[in-house]
């Protein structure tokens, strides 16, 4: 009975201990089912959770986009108005610059010195300059003129006039024309007073028909001047012969054909151009048909200003159109045209209706010498002055008395006849030539 009894309760033992292994393998189980299941869920809800915000930040990134697309839709002008416009500085600019800071610190009295050119004598008193001393340099500093004009007294020999000149551009202030009248033939001041080598009649020149000769012979001259130190040549003449009796003109001229004489002047300016002489035509609005000779007194032509459109102005033009920098108008009358007697380098009509307006030049204007009996008999050398300015010319070329001239347009200004913005328009174009050299792009 005992061992039965022990037999049974240790089947029931070992039924428990079966039992109890069941469940918990039921329990392992169940826990295994309830961490897959809670990885699931979980799985799936991450998903779920990922897939919205992959779809929200792509939404996002498409309004992004939209707005950027729409911003650059508003913000696109159209090519004209977005196009920053490049400004280029210019070698013109820049001379510009220069000639206006020089002029600006000017005194009034050293602006209107800049418009005279002049002989050495006029300003030292001498009867006959041949160096520039002490007085040269105490005159420049009194009177800065803008030039000085040499003639045939004033050149011994080589080494003499190239020190005088080069002496005197160390004492001006101010960069200075040093002029001379260096034609060719009869009008040789330089040749002449050296013994060099005459280029020839201009008339002579002009016979050959060729242009070629013209620029030969100005690059001869250009080439001496240079040398010696001048930088001013009031040559070529550019007047027609269209009156065989003006002995004032007459071999000067290239010749009485206008096609001839344009093609002449504007080789003979590349000549002086090319040695780096500045140019000066003569004289506007052309002498070759004159009656007389302005030296001696009144002369005038008769020519109309039709006529002078198809022949006088032709050369003129072709000289503008080859480079010339300045031009000479002279002093005969052309009634025809102005209808009046008045000199033409008085004439407003002549000098900025004409020459500047319809010739469309915008160079310095110098008129021909002062001191000529046709303007000196005629005007006190201060009203001429004042009268040319107001004309429209800027350089005013040796008046019989300088300085009462001088004076009379620093006074003329003060009092308003003439602006002192005229005074320094005419001499912005005075520096431009005299700067032009200097300045590099």
């Amino acid at each position: 009975m005992e061992n039965r009894n022990d037999n049974e309760m240790m089947d029931e033992r070992r039924l428990e201990r079966r039992k109890r292994r069941r469940r918990n393998q039921i329990a392992a189980y169940a826990g295994v089912v309830l961490v897959l299941a809670v990885l699931g869920v979980g799985l799936f809800l991450g998903i779920r959770s990922l897939t919205r915000l992959l779809k929200e930040n792509m939404n996002r990134q498409e309004e992004t986009e939209t707005e950027v697309v729409e911003t650059t839709q508003e913000d696109t002008l159209p090519e004209e108005e977005t196009e920053t416009e490049i400004v280029e500085y210019t070698e013109e600019d820049l001379l510009n610059e220069v000639v206006e800071s020089c002029i600006s610190e000017m005194t009034l009295e050293d602006k209107v010195a800049g418009l005279f050119i002049v002989t050495p004598e006029a300003i030292t008193g001498t009867n006959q300059a041949v160096k520039a001393g002490d007085g040269t340099k105490e005159a420049l500093d009194k009177y800065p003129v803008g030039g000085l004009v040499y003639f045939k007294q004033n050149i011994q020999s080589q080494d003499q006039i190239t020190e005088m000149l080069a002496n005197t551009v160390s004492m001006s202030k101010y960069p200075i024309f040093l002029a001379v009248d260096e034609e060719g033939g009869k009008v040789t001041r330089v040749a002449e007073a050296l013994k060099l080598d005459n280029v020839g009649k201009m008339q002579a020149i002009g016979e050959t028909g060729d242009s070629n000769n013209a620029y030969t012979a100005y690059q001869t001259i250009g080439t001496y001047l240079c040398q010696y130190g001048f930088n001013l040549d009031f040559a070529p003449v550019a007047d027609v012969l269209t009156n065989p009796d003006n002995t004032a003109i007459g071999e000067r001229s290239f010749g009485s054909d206008a096609q001839v004489v344009s093609s002449m002047v504007s080789s003979a300016v590349g000549g002086l151009k090319d040695t780096g002489i500045t140019a000066c035509l003569k004289h506007f609005p052309g002498q070759g048909g004159a009656d007389g000779d302005t030296h001696e007194g009144l002369a005038s032509t008769q020519r109309t200003l039709e006529e002078m459109r198809e022949t006088e102005f032709k050369p003129f033009q072709a000289g503008i159109e080859a480079g010339a920098q300045m031009i000479m108008v002279g002093h005969i009358s052309a009634p025809q045209v102005t209808g009046d007697n008045t000199p033409s380098s008085l004439s407003k009509m002549i000098v900025t209706d004409i020459l500047r307006g319809e010739l469309n030049y915008d160079g310095v204007v110098i008129t021909d010498a002062l001191n000529m009996s046709a303007i000196s008999e005629y005007y006190g050398s201060d009203e001429a002055c004042i009268k040319a300015l107001k004309a429209g010319c800027d350089m005013l070329l040796m008046p019989e008395d300088f300085e009462a001239a001088y004076e009379g347009v620093i006074a003329a200004v003060k009092d308003g006849t003439i602006s002192e913005e005229r005074i320094d328009d005419s001499l912005a174009r005075v520096y431009r030539i005299k700067y032009a050299g200097t300045i590099k792009e």
